[in-house]
């Protein structure tokens, strides 16, 4: 049988061990004399992260859609009518109408389970929020698990993942990327607990997971790479367990099959082609590298609130003034980042900017000294997830954004864990710098989720004001597109002419794909305030955290200006 390793009896005298390759690492113990009750076990902890994961998302159910929301949401309601055709139908994002499969660039897993849930509870806010608290709890828990194979803190880097704003932002959305990463680390803790001793259960399991999560954003299909060079580390030796990932290979082989056959174009190479080619506004590699490393840093915070206790003073000193170096470069235009903002606002950008570089900074510190430290298979692993990830996001991908940052998060939060380990500790010094972190991110997602809302409530103003007109305009899109639409509003093609002299169009002033109008036509200018003093999206703030065109901050802080919307009267074509 193939499965039994042949040895020699032993002498009497002598005992001989199994080989190091057939001994299972166990896993690490949850509780700590320092940082958990003695009676704590693996199900307090569980049931914990879930309650506090609800009690942060629970409160942003009733977010208006933002951003890339209404895709998903439309995708989801044609699957409702034609669960074969998911992208079969046109519409208008860019300026002019488009076949929905040439708009898109994700899979569309995530709709199909819109789909599914919007068919009996509706496509509302409430209800599309609620059936993605799911993932959202899914990703904590799977963090948790996983975290468990490379530290005895797991539940140190479950909640530093969910403290994260990138992770707590994206989970108040409808969009792939929390269930893309949920299944991502539920496949990667399978794979793990089923490598060895060899588990076909478990393989088949992370490989399934693995094929749903690149069906649902196709940054998922790295993970096949990665955990064929962890298997190849850990074992020595190229094993037999590999042809497990032919699944989700061969998945992605069909999909390809299926949407060219569909659409007259493979989707996940037009995918690979358009995150490569398309909309880089390339400010240097210095340039790229420092918003790479602004988004990394902002978007895993704990690894800046958790400095104090895990880097030497020498060291902070090092990482900050180094940040702060980087930073004046930049405001001395040394270093162009190729951002649209005002030089009246450059400073309190750059001031952050020194901050969230000395975070980024601190993630890659922890890597490296994580590989130095343990130089295994799980260092190694580790550090591939995170280098590979930054590096597909920070020069691969059309756009610097949290959203492509978003899945080394867990990994980082780990590292953080794994280092906490060698800290004298005691639980005030864990919690406080959690607790920190916890508000910070809830601070964020509320700024986030005012922006979102005061689209909403634009779409509604405008609609009160003109109710009396036959037809309305707009240009912008987003969520704003998806509620100005609801009111029966129109978004402008450029190419179909429709709209005539004299009709009204609305202009968002804080949006994507606008047109220019001379200030002489426009009527009016609609103005909401948004309270939070953070902002998510703002070129004169910096702030860019779906898309980097913006500014080279995730976030910013500071007093923001108001949402602008403007009445344009159509010219003669």
């Amino acid at each position: 049988m193939d499965s039994l390793i042949p040895f020699r009896y032993p002498a009497p005298a002598r005992i001989t061990p199994l080989p190091k390759a057939t001994v299972k690492k166990p896993l690490p113990e949850p509780q700590s004399a320092s940082l958990l009750p003695a009676t704590w076990t693996h199900r307090h902890s569980m049931l914990a992260l879930g309650g506090v994961t609800l009690a942060c998302l629970l409160p942003f159910t009733a977010k208006a859609f933002n951003i890339d929301d209404p895709l998903f949401l439309w995708t989801a309601q044609q699957i409702t009518h034609h669960p074969a055709d998911p992208y079969g139908f046109d519409l208008v994002w860019y300026t002019i109408q488009m076949h929905m499969w040439a708009v898109t660039k994700n899979p569309p897993l995530a709709s199909y389970y819109a789909a599914l849930i919007g068919s009996f509870a509706g496509f509302s806010e409430r209800a599309m929020h609620l059936a993605f608290l799911v993932p959202a709890l899914a990703l904590i828990a799977g963090t948790y698990q996983l975290a468990r194979h490379f530290t005895s803190h797991p539940i140190v880097a479950a909640a530093a993942t969910l403290f994260a704003p990138a992770v707590m932002i994206s989970a108040t959305g409808v969009m792939c990327d929390t269930m893309m990463l949920a299944l991502w680390v539920w496949a990667a803790f399978f794979w793990i607990q089923g490598l060895e001793p060899h588990r076909p259960l478990y393989l088949t399991s992370s490989s399934l997971l693995l094929a749903a999560a690149a069906l649902t954003k196709y940054f998922g299909a790295s993970l096949i790479p990665l955990l064929i060079v962890y298997s190849i580390v850990r074992l020595r030796r190229l094993e037999k367990s590999l042809l497990y990932l032919l699944i989700p290979t061969a998945v992605l082989i069909a999909y390809q099959w299926w949407t060219q056959n569909l659409y007259g174009q493979g989707l996940l190479s037009d995918a690979v082609s358009y995150a490569s080619s398309e909309g880089k506004d390339w400010s240097g590699i210095a340039g790229q590298t420092l918003i790479g490393l602004s988004f990394l840093g902002g978007c895993t915070l704990p690894a800046l609130v958790f400095a104090p206790i895990i880097w030497s003073r020498k060291w902070l000193a090092a990482l900050f003034s180094a940040a702060a170096l980087l930073a004046l470069f930049v405001y001395l235009e040394w270093i162009t980042l190729g951002a649209p903002i005002p030089r009246e606002y450059w400073g309190p950008v750059s001031l952050q900017l020194a901050f969230f570089l000395a975070a980024g900074i601190a993630v890659f510190a922890l890597t490296v000294s994580d590989l130095r430290r343990h130089r295994d298979a799980d260092s190694i692993f580790l550090a591939l997830w995170i280098v590979g990830t930054f590096i597909f996001s920070t020069f691969i991908n059309w756009t610097v954004n949290a959203r492509s940052i978003l899945p080394l998060i867990p990994a980082a939060a780990i590292l953080i864990a794994r280092r906490l380990e060698h800290a004298h500790l005691t639980r005030a010094r864990v919690a406080l710098p959690l607790a920190l972190c916890a508000l910070l991110s809830l601070w964020i997602t509320r700024g986030d989720t005012s922006l979102a809302n005061s689209a909403r409530t634009a779409a509604g103003m405008i609609h009160d004001k003109t109710a009396n007109l036959p037809v309305v305009w707009f240009s912008g899109h987003w969520g704003f597109q998806y509620y100005m639409q609801q009111f029966g509003a129109r978004p402008y093609d450029e190419r179909s002419r429709e709209a005539q002299p004299g009709e009204t169009m609305i202009n968002p002033e804080n949006n994507s794909n606008l047109f220019d109008f001379p200030p002489d036509i426009i009527n009016q200018v609609l103005e909401l305030p948004l309270p939070c003093c953070v902002i998510t999206m703002r070129n004169r703030r910096g702030a860019g955290f779906y898309a980097s065109f913006n500014g080279p901050l995730p976030y910013s802080f500071g007093p923001v200006p108001p949402e602008r919307y403007s009445f344009v009267k159509l010219p003669n074509q």
